[in-house]
């Protein structure tokens, strides 16, 4: 293998894990927001009544 395509190799796996992770993350914050979201729903249903 050439060291050209080694480092060809290494980058995109390295591209890789930082997509991958960055999946999680998105999605980690997604359930966040959705948390919130229900938190701050059932305090407006608290102060309606």
């Amino acid at each position: 293998m050439t060291r050209a395509r080694s480092f060809q190799l290494v980058l995109l796996s390295l591209i890789a894990a930082f997509a991958l992770s960055g999946c999680n993350t998105v999605e980690g914050f997604g359930k966040d927001v959705k948390k919130a979201g229900g938190e701050l729903e059932e305090a407006a249903e608290e102060a309606k009544n």
